[in-house]
């Protein structure tokens, strides 16, 4: 199993933290690099907690890096234009040379719309606009269509464009679909990802959600996409070292320690590097081929020197 990092960009990370978490990244054998797509602090608790923009901050640390992979987990459909996204993540692979992927999702977080403007129809509604927008994406993307590549839908309209240059990756970047693998989900999945996350999900949820992104492959004709795990991950190198990370994220989410070790929520990977290896394991048996490990606070660089190091070694 892979294990890639996960940062919650919109929990007040600065630049400088984002450019040393890179750097522990890649001096620690990280593969990949995820950060959320949000603009704010997502339970109203911490408004001073900022967020820098997720693609301005890919392509950024793209310029900076030359190992680690990058991407978004998951990038709102609400939030911008196909077009426009299309040409960022391509922007982004060519400064990476090709070391991008991209999320996507339908949008979830009604306050953080209608904080910043963003439209936030019913859910029938997005799940369209997410379908319009995979479709533009990779259209944008690709080099099938030499005299232009045109879209007429609900939501948006394209006459001819040329979108130039194409991305360095091909036949394009990947492109990861997030959510619970409902059944629109999973045909979309099926239909445009090359692979699906899920997230904060038990053992039997990541089960019956995989089962329901097979199905959708195997109804039109398609071989199973990859299926990844995200959440919380709070790993020690004994006990007393899991006492205290547990404290510090605990203290950061505004939770109880004690009450995290002895019944994680659903989706928390918690334990001894032993323990956590051991629930990974069980994961990868349910059909899972990464995790990306929610990491807070996001300031211990030490916890990815650790998940690179030392726990992705075991796992492997």
């Amino acid at each position: 199993m892979r294990l890639d990092l996960m940062i919650e960009g919109q929990e007040g990370v600065s630049w400088p933290q984002w450019q040393a978490i890179a750097q522990t990244c890649e001096q620690h054998g990280i593969g990949t690099l995820f950060r959320s797509d949000h603009y704010m602090n997502l339970d109203g608790t911490h408004p001073e907690r900022g967020a820098l923009d997720a693609l301005g901050t890919v392509i950024a640390l793209a310029a900076q890096t030359s190992a680690l992979r990058l991407g978004t987990m998951v990038s709102p459909a609400t939030f911008r234009h196909p077009s426009v996204l299309a040409r960022l993540i391509t922007t982004a692979d060519h400064v990476s040379g090709g070391r991008v992927e991209l999320g996507l999702g339908a949008g979830w977080h009604e306050r953080e719309h209608a904080a910043h403007g963003f439209p936030y129809p019913d859910l029938k509604t997005r799940m369209e606009v997410l379908d319009e927008q995979l479709q533009i994406v990779l259209g944008n993307w690709s080099t099938a269509a030499p005299d232009g590549f045109s879209f007429n839908g609900r939501h948006y309209r394209l006459e001819r464009l040329d979108a130039q240059p194409k991305p360095v990756q091909q036949p394009h970047p990947p492109l990861l679909m997030g959510g619970a693998a409902g059944p629109q989900a999973a045909r979309l999945a099926a239909s445009y990802a090359d692979e699906y996350n899920t997230a904060f999900a038990s053992l039997d949820q990541v089960r019956e959600r995989r089962a329901r992104i097979v199905q959708a492959c195997e109804r039109i004709g398609r071989e199973p996409i990859p299926f990844s795990v995200m959440g919380p991950v709070i790993a020690g190198r004994d006990e007393a070292d899991l006492r205290a990370r547990a404290a510090r994220s605990a203290q950061f989410r505004g939770m109880d320690a004690d009450a995290i070790l002895r019944d994680p929520p659903d989706g928390w990977i918690v334990g001894t590097l032993e323990q956590v290896a051991d629930q990974l394991q069980e994961l990868e048996r349910a059909g899972v081929s990464r995790a990306l490990c929610q990491h807070l606070p996001h300031d211990d660089l030490e916890f990815i020197e650790i998940l690179g190091g030392e726990l992705a070694p075991m796992v492997a």
